[in-house]
């Protein structure tokens, strides 16, 4: 069975290997001597979605409250899915968020460097060569589920002389390289999940280099990540597994491996699985609803940790009140509905001038901009929704009135003052028309603002009156 042991939680899951003997007895010592230095590294062959950015914020969060560097890195070492508009608009969303990168890197830019990586391996005995078709490794796979044996490569080709290498080569097959890992145990003090070790006999030596030549993920992070001094790493649950070979892979190039925190993985609201709609979640679908920046950095900064999720008003209360330690390794629900009273919050709370460019758009005349603003921010979820009521302002509603109300709306639109309107307005009417007709209370209220404003509820009437530009007969 594939297990492994969370200290803090004292209990066994069902993920990875590890066994109960003494398992932290060489673990690897944090590395808080060096300069903090963070990276995300997204692939450029899609748009960033709220799970690429719990992983961006958490590792920008570390960074900025260490005062150190936070690294942009794209993975683009897939030239046929890697796109440049891809890579635009990663930049694009990172900036509309305001998570500033310290400098960019291109891992398509490094090839050099990774060939050179991969002599040095093959120099000290571990890399090597396989011949495996995918239909050779599948037969084998299946063939150990049957034994109830776990899936790990076994190691044929790692004895294969030079001769038996060149008859396959003249069969047409190409070779592809798997690094050779010590098959011992592999520790660490995770941020998150508390230490884990791992039997790295359980785990099959990793391909780092295809068939075809391309380079992967878990070797060009690894060299990226020696050569670049990184640190720090957050990053989701699933790869626990590829931190344990990466930690050996950087070791065999010489270098210190980083500290590392493994968050939890992202769930639908009732706790299904989030992957497939991940594409449905990115930040620029959430941006073009409305859902404003620091509304979503303040979910993303608190979901699934020990703090409440609240709306934090600035980006440096966001960084002061940062803590990896708080998060828990449970999966964590999300709900892109809690979005939106986060978003409500926060628009409502912003002065005029942070909205200024939003109403002179809408041709909201500047000798009205902060009365507008003023009526029409508590009635908002987000900006977009402020065309409605600049609408019902300037060229009135369709009005609601009831049949029975009909006739006393007429009577009562015929007493309305002639404009100018002012905030004493609606007080005024109302008071003339309860003593012409003897209606009050909400009898008499509510059928006035539905013919007035084609609505049941929202701002106050008098400070409607003085917005209002037409009103429209019944």
């Amino acid at each position: 069975m594939l297990i492994v042991w969370h200290s803090f939680r004292d209990n066994w899951t069902n993920r990875l290997p590890c066994d109960r003997e003494d398992p932290f007895k060489e673990t690897r010592p944090m590395t808080a001597d060096r300069p903090t230095i963070t990276r995300f590294a997204p692939s450029p062959t899609g748009y960033i979605h709220v799970g690429n950015l719990r992983t961006a914020l958490m590792n920008y969060l570390i960074t900025a409250k260490a005062g150190g560097t936070f690294i942009l890195r794209l993975d683009d070492t897939d030239q046929d899915r890697s796109k440049q508009e891809y890579a635009d608009g990663i930049m694009e969303d990172l900036e509309w968020l305001g998570l500033q990168w310290d400098r960019v890197e291109k891992q398509s830019l490094r090839m050099d460097r990774y060939r050179e990586a991969a002599d040095q391996l093959r120099a000290n005995d571990r890399f090597y060569e396989c011949f495996e078709s995918p239909v050779e490794l599948d037969l084998k796979r299946k063939k150990q589920l049957n034994m109830h044996k776990p899936p790990v490569y076994d190691r044929t080709s790692l004895h294969l002389t030079e001769d038996q290498k060149a008859a396959m080569r003249a069969e047409g097959r190409t070779g592809y390289w798997r690094f050779r890992l010590d098959q011992e145990r592999i520790n660490w003090p995770d941020g998150i999940l508390g230490p884990i070790s791992i039997d790295a006999a359980s785990v099959s030596d990793p391909v780092l280099i295809r068939a075809d030549g391309q380079v992967l993920y878990t070797f060009a992070s690894s060299v990226d990540d020696i050569d670049m001094g990184v640190s720090f790493i957050a990053r989701g649950a699933d790869h626990v597994t590829n931190t344990a070979t990466q930690i050996q892979i950087m070791q065999a190039m010489g270098g210190t491996p980083p500290s590392f925190a493994h968050h939890s993985l992202l769930t639908g609201a009732k706790g299904e699985e989030l992957s497939k709609r991940l594409g449905t979640l990115s930040l620029r679908d959430l941006r073009a609803a409305g859902v404003e920046p620091m509304a979503l950095l303040s979910l993303m900064a608190r979901l699934g940790s020990s703090k409440p999720v609240e709306l934090v008003s600035s980006m440096q209360d966001l960084i002061d009140g940062f803590d990896v330690g708080s998060f828990g390794a449970a999966p964590t629900k999300f709900d892109a509905e809690d979005l939106f009273p986060l978003t409500r919050a926060h628009v409502q709370s912003l002065p005029l001038s942070a909205v200024a460019a939003d109403v002179a758009a809408l041709g909201v005349p500047d000798t009205q901009a902060q009365g507008f603003w003023d009526v029409a921010k508590g009635n908002i979820t987000i900006k977009a929704d402020l065309a409605g009521w600049w609408h019902l302002f300037r060229d009135g509603a369709e009005p609601l009135v009831d049949d029975e109300d009909k006739a006393f709306v007429a009577e009562a639109l015929a007493m309305l003052p002639a404009k100018p309107w002012t905030t004493a307005t609606w007080h005024d009417w109302t008071e003339v028309v309860k003593a012409a007709t003897g209606r009050k209370g909400k009898g008499l209220y509510r059928p006035l603002r539905r013919a007035l404003t084609g609505l049941d509820a929202g701002p106050e009437m008098a400070d409607v009156m003085p917005m209002l530009q037409v009103v429209r007969g019944i």
